[in-house]
């Protein structure tokens, strides 16, 4: 087993507070031995956790990803010690070197539990409130799979533990709103309603009830004591059986147990010491050494881990006993590898932009894209923050997702991009669903974190961001993004898109779908551009990062390296340039993660060794990894205006002219 026991009574003698309190001191004793860490939480909901896991929680600890678990999510991210504890004590994946090694080099425990590093950690939680947002995204996900698998195949519950700093942080509002909006009722959350931050008493900061707060947002809510055992299994027995989202606001004491930090924010985030980890075994009475766990306790919590092999043997018999149809539709909604229909219709759609090429907003050959391909791939799901006719992100064959009608395919989630972006990690994190969101790139801040944690986790998840540069025009400086691509695309991880044209949008749908551990960003025009690709059969291009457009005959004189709007404009100079006898290649570099991934060889024999420009309606970010420290740039220098796009490109000099004067710049400065 791996673990340290002692001998002790039968297995029938042990109680609710021996299990809890095996739960408190692996977690003491961690931090303790770790010297950093997070002991208030922990201690505090032990209570609770031991109730949810020994009678409610559908799980075996023997296969943590079976289709049909219940969903348990450590929203307060930094007590990670009791999902450790937890995971260890059941069987999990998790041993008592592990529990000895928290946040140490290479262990299972890192400070906040993150998903794929430790299994049994549903979703990577830290940023307060992620959590929460994340955990509705699942519980969407569980009624979208139960309308179109039947209860027979997907009938589970989805868990929350908050803290008062999930719920002061913004984006809970919108996860809570969005839950209650839908009748997310296999949704429980279990507040840690300890009344305590770091700063102190969170009556320094907020004065918010929450219960009235939840409930205004349509959920069932109530308020138990936290360390009543049998109120808190009541509480979570009565609210399964509710049609609403759940809040359970569990009163509790940080620290419980330590007499001279229980109660204080001296508990939240340090270890107790070696005195008051004493004082706390005197006072809960558990008298026994560090890490060590009687066996008849440990028994007891293996039995627990065990209990949900009922469930998943029947859930196997239910699988096997479903008609081929299904079963087949059941395991295409979980592939990960995309059909063979999606290919054909991929293929007829790359054919008609090469040979129409059409000039047309990359928005709207996505829209097409989508047309063409959303009913050739089981559970791709879409949506949008409000801007569904501007995103363009809704394929005709889509149905809305509704309140108590979950079996459609895209999801309203109003003006929501924080809440939005979570969420959408949650469908992708359950399985079943690849999610794409759609706002405007100005609000891809909005967006930011929830983008972080899904390349963390290594998610496929696809974010549609649409107005991606001055050219939207007249909105103005506020809607006009010049440092997002820059801020993006520095995230690790993330592919980051700007297409230049109809077949290059198509591409980059392409490479995002198949992206199967890696989030995107679509980066999509407002104004129309040309079509210049022609090739209605060749590779992808995109999935090179950058490639040569233009090649003149007899090497080149200068390289023009442009994305997305700007390859019209950079072919333009291209041929002003021509007519005086300058030769300039032109790059489309729509990817800049995936060139940076290119053999050496390939990357040299796109760049050139002769001088670059690279052009782009944004600030130059890394732009000058590409072009060189001696190579120009033609973007943005500061914030856009209101005007139309035509004038602003003109009078912030992103123009053929410009380029032009840029490229002699650069070839006079080589020459000297």
């Amino acid at each position: 087993m791996n673990i340290s026991v002692h001998a002790e009574a039968d297995l029938t003698a042990v109680t609710h507070n021996d299990l809890a309190n095996a739960v408190r001191f692996l977690a003491v004793d961690a931090i303790e031995t770790s010297q950093s860490g997070h002991p208030g939480l922990p201690m505090g909901m032990a209570d609770v956790a031991t109730v949810l896991f020994s009678r409610f929680l559908k799980f075996d600890s023997a296969h943590p990803n079976w289709p049909d678990r219940d969903r348990f999510v450590l929203s307060a991210g930094h007590g990670s010690m009791l999902l450790y504890a937890l995971l260890h004590l059941t069987g999990g994946d998790v041993s008592l070197d592990d529990i000895k090694a928290f946040r140490q080099w290479g262990s299972k425990t890192p400070g906040h539990p993150e998903y794929g590093h430790t299994l049994g950690v549903e979703t990577t939680t830290g940023p307060l409130g992620q959590g929460i947002a994340t955990a509705v995204g699942m519980a969407l996900a569980e009624r979208m799979a139960n309308a179109r698998h039947g209860d027979g195949l997907v009938d589970h519950f989805t868990y929350v533990i908050a803290g008062d700093g999930c719920l002061m942080e913004g984006i809970s509002q919108e996860a809570i709103s969005l839950a209650g909006h839908l009748g997310l009722g296999r949704l429980i959350v279990l507040f840690d309603d300890n009344g305590i931050s770091i700063d102190g008493p969170t009556s320094l900061a907020t004065s918010d009830d929450q219960l009235a707060r939840f409930a205004a947002s349509g959920w069932s809510v109530r308020r138990v004591d936290g360390h009543d055992p049998e109120a808190v299994a009541q509480a979570i027995a009565e609210e399964r059986g509710t049609t609403k989202p759940s809040l359970i606001a569990c009163r509790t004491i940080i620290g419980y147990g330590a007499p001279d930090r229980q109660g204080t924010e001296k508990a939240h985030g340090a270890p107790l010491g070696t005195e008051q980890t004493a004082e706390a075994r005197r006072t809960l009475g558990w008298d026994y050494q560090p890490f060590v766990v009687p066996i008849p306790v440990l028994k007891a919590w293996r039995m627990i881990g065990q209990r949900g092999q009922v469930d998943r043997l029947g859930w196997l018999d239910r699988y096997e006993g479903a008609t081929p149809e299904q079963r087949d539709l059941f395991v295409e909604g979980k592939a990960v590898a995309l059909p063979a229909a999606y290919a054909l219709a991929a293929a007829k759609l790359r054919e008609r932009f090469a040979s129409e090429r059409p000039k047309l907003a990359t928005r709207q050959a996505s829209q097409q894209v989508l047309d063409g391909i959303a009913g050739t791939i089981p559970g791709l799901v879409g949506g949008s923050a409000d801007l569904t006719h501007s995103n363009l992100t809704h394929a005709k064959a889509q149905a809305p997702v509704k309140t108590g009608a979950f079996a459609g395919d895209y999801i309203h989630y109003g003006i929501r991009e924080h809440g939005m972006a979570a969420a959408m990690n949650g469908l992708a994190l359950h399985g079943g669903f690849i999610p794409y969101g759609g706002t405007f790139l100005a609000f891809s801040d909005y967006s930011r974190p929830a983008i972080r944690l899904a390349a963390l986790m290594r998610l496929r998840v696809i974010h549609v961001m649409t107005h991606d540069s001055i050219g939207l025009g007249e909105d103005g400086p506020t809607h006009q993004p010049v440092e997002h691509l820059a801020a993006l695309r520095v995230i690790p991880n993330l592919l980051v898109f700007r297409p230049a044209d109809a077949v290059e949008t198509l591409e980059a749908w392409d490479c995002a779908l198949a992206a199967e551990h890696r989030p995107s960003v679509l980066c999509l025009s407002r104004q129309a551009l040309p079509t210049f690709r022609s090739d209605a059969r060749g590779r992808n291009r995109v999935a090179n990062g950058a490639y040569l457009v233009v090649s003149p005959d007899g090497g080149r004189d200068v390289t023009l390296i442009a994305t997305g709007s700007e390859v019209s404009i950079a072919l333009e100079a291209a041929r002003l340039l021509a007519t005086e006898h300058i030769r300039a290649a032109v790059v489309s570099a729509p990817c800049f993660a995936l060139f940076e991934e290119q053999p050496d060889d390939y990357r040299a024999s796109v760049l050139g060794t002769a001088p670059r420009v690279g052009i782009e309606a944004a600030v130059a970010g890394d732009w000058h990894r590409w072009i060189g420290i001696d190579g120009e740039f033609v973007g943005m220098r500061g914030f856009g205006a209101s005007a139309p796009a035509p004038v602003l490109y003109r009078e912030f000099d992103i123009t053929p002219q410009s380029i032009a004067k840029a490229a002699r710049r650069a070839i006079a400065r080589k020459s000297q």
